[in-house]
């Protein structure tokens, strides 16, 4: 992706680089970002196409400033999201491609992939071959990054919103992956996989309508349909993604899906309740929170209406 530059967001000719690294962190610092220094660095190695350790020593030999470096601080002062000024955001051994559309994807979503990434290696060598669904794809991320890690999966993304769908769809032919998108609706896509799914994994907007986040990258920048779950508790989308679990997934199939830390329960009785799924537990991230639910479709027929289609 091109770089923004420009006019009177250009560094001052002849600025060093250590000197704008630290006027750059100073001003992300009084804007309240906590990241201030590695993101002014971020920024700057956008600019030159380096690496970290490059700026960083570029800033150690006093090498001049890239143009346009105090234009992406006012940018990011003003809490435009640092992977939309760069963008690119990383995910576990990937980059991705993101901007203005699209839920940038967060590092703790990435212990959500690794089970998913386990459960369809487990599946590969019982069974000699996977299948994985993620519903709710947005950029692709978890989806990229299963069929990134499990060679020989076969891997289904599905995504209703057409800015992201676009957003995941660049990614995937970016990353020359095999990964097949389908733009749909997660509670009726894929029916032709109906009981045959070994993963169904997803992230889904879960965020109630009265918890308005506090970040304003989040709060202004992420799309509104990639947060809000509807329904007076955050969870109508997350429900719709269970029962599409259910439908989807073979007997001993797992779900892996993301919530909100204080949904841990309210999650764990919703996916109980549907009488589909046995070993129903809540799993940390890397942080130590409870943000997923991780459960194993149970044999046998489940709840009706739940389920109806599945053979």
């Amino acid at each position: 992706m091109s770089a923004p530059t420009g006019g009177a967001g250009a560094a001052d000719p002849g600025q060093r680089l250590g000197a704008a690294l630290r006027e750059g962190a100073a001003v992300l610092a009084a804007a309240g970002i906590d990241s201030a220094r590695v993101d002014v660095e971020l920024l700057a190695a956008h600019l030159t196409g380096g690496t970290l350790a490059q700026v960083r020593a570029d800033a150690v030999l006093g090498r001049s400033a890239p143009d346009g470096l105090a234009g992406l601080v006012a940018r990011r002062a003003a809490r435009v999201p640092l992977q939309h000024l760069t963008g690119s955001a990383p995910f576990r051994r990937l980059d991705l491609a993101v901007g203005p559309g699209v839920f940038v994807p967060r590092p703790e979503t990435e212990q959500v992939a690794q089970v998913a990434v386990d459960a369809a290696r487990a599946a590969l060598a019982e069974r000699g071959r996977a299948v994985v669904v993620d519903l709710c794809t947005g950029s692709g991320a978890i989806a990229l990054a299963v069929a990134d890690e499990v060679p020989g999966v076969e891997v289904h993304a599905v995504e209703l919103d057409a800015d992201a769908w676009a957003w995941a769809q660049r990614n995937v032919a970016a990353l020359g992956s095999a990964v097949r998108l389908q733009r749909g609706d997660a509670r009726t896509a894929l029916r032709d996989l109906d009981g045959s799914v070994d993963v169904v994994v997803a992230n889904p907007p879960y965020i109630p309508p009265d918890a308005v986040p506090v970040d304003p990258e989040v709060r202004e920048h992420d799309p509104a349909v990639a947060l809000y779950g509807l329904g007076p508790d955050g969870l109508t989308v997350p429900r719709g993604v269970v029962a599409a679990a259910a439908r989807l997934l073979r007997h001993g199939g797992t779900l892996v899906m993301e919530h909100a830390e204080v949904q841990a329960a309210a999650v764990r009785a919703m996916v109980g309740s549907t009488g589909c799924f046995t070993d129903v537990r809540t799993a940390a991230d890397l942080a130590g929170r409870d943000r997923m639910v991780v459960a194993r479709r149970v044999d046998g027929p489940c709840g009706p209406g739940v389920a109806d289609s599945r053979p």
